[in-house]
């Protein structure tokens, strides 16, 4: 009896948890459709919005912004964090360790204010030393982003290379291929689930966030999440409903095919055909 007054107290909370994550997600959502400006008054379902959402230039140019950090910074955090993975997965206890792993974990820890805070500082120091005249742009971003999207990546695969068995690698190597070839061949499409999972994490991260890019950022180089921001400000304009919600639809799709890709079980056996 009181097993089943908890479970039912445990649903309760879960759901009201629910409620209060999706219920104001799906009002933008909802809000989005409506034909009038004002979000209390429905006039009608309407595609308006949208429509003037892709006629708007200052967004597109912004969202053109998005993807590309996102893709550079994805994919740089996808190189350095496989290495980092790989290095805490496969080598044991080695010298630095535990201030690699201390190292790695920062960013997952600090404050996104303190990082982006501390990114600033750093770009400033070095176009000042190396005399750079460029400032701060879209590489300083994709450089911001990777930072902090590489421990995600790192500890992605870190997770797969743990569970993965050795003895493919093991053979190959005894069967005289070569280090560069065991991991061309065995170990990397082994672990290449968790690179493409870790990869979408971190273009969903990059795509979505606000702190670190208005730091790092400089004035041409405006991003989506900036781009919003900047708009709410003035007030709320049904045309950044439709926004959010093609954000909303995007993330959810690429945070959805990254779970699948992650959870899909890998092959612990090169078996042709299978």
């Amino acid at each position: 009896m009181i097993g089943a007054r908890n479970s039912r107290f445990a649903l309760a909370v879960l759901a009201l948890g629910l409620l209060c994550l999706y219920v104001p997600t799906l009002a933008v959502i909802v809000t989005s459709f409506n034909d009038s400006r004002l979000a209390g008054v429905w006039t009608g379902a309407s595609l308006r919005w949208y429509g003037e959402l892709f006629a708007d230039r200052q967004f597109l140019t912004a969202a053109a912004n998005s993807l590309v950090v996102a893709a550079a910074s994805a994919t740089i955090a996808t190189v350095l964090g496989t290495c980092a993975g790989l290095a805490l997965g496969r080598f044991g206890r080695f010298p630095g360790r535990l201030a690699f792993m201390g190292l790695l974990a920062a960013p997952l820890i600090l404050p996104e204010v303190i990082t982006g805070l501390s990114l600033l500082l750093l770009f400033v120091a070095a176009e000042q030393v190396l005399g750079l005249t460029t400032g701060r742009g879209l590489g300083t971003i994709v450089v911001a982003h990777a930072t902090l999207a590489m421990s995600y990546v790192a500890y992605i695969v870190q997770a797969r290379v743990a569970g993965m068995a050795r003895d493919l690698e093991e053979a190959a190597a005894d069967l005289g291929a070569p280090p560069s070839t065991v991991f061309r061949a065995v170990t990397l499409p082994l672990i290449a689930p968790a690179m493409i999972a870790g990869w979408l994490l971190a273009f969903v991260l990059s795509l979505d966030d606000l702190v670190l890019a208005s730091f790092t950022s400089g004035p041409q180089s405006t991003t989506l999440p900036m781009a919003i921001f900047s708009a709410v400000r003035l007030g709320v304009s049904p045309k950044v409903n439709a926004l959010a919600t093609v954000l909303v639809v995007v993330s959810a799709l690429v945070l959805a095919l990254a779970a699948w890709v992650q959870t899909r079980r890998g092959r612990d056996r090169l078996i042709p055909g299978n």
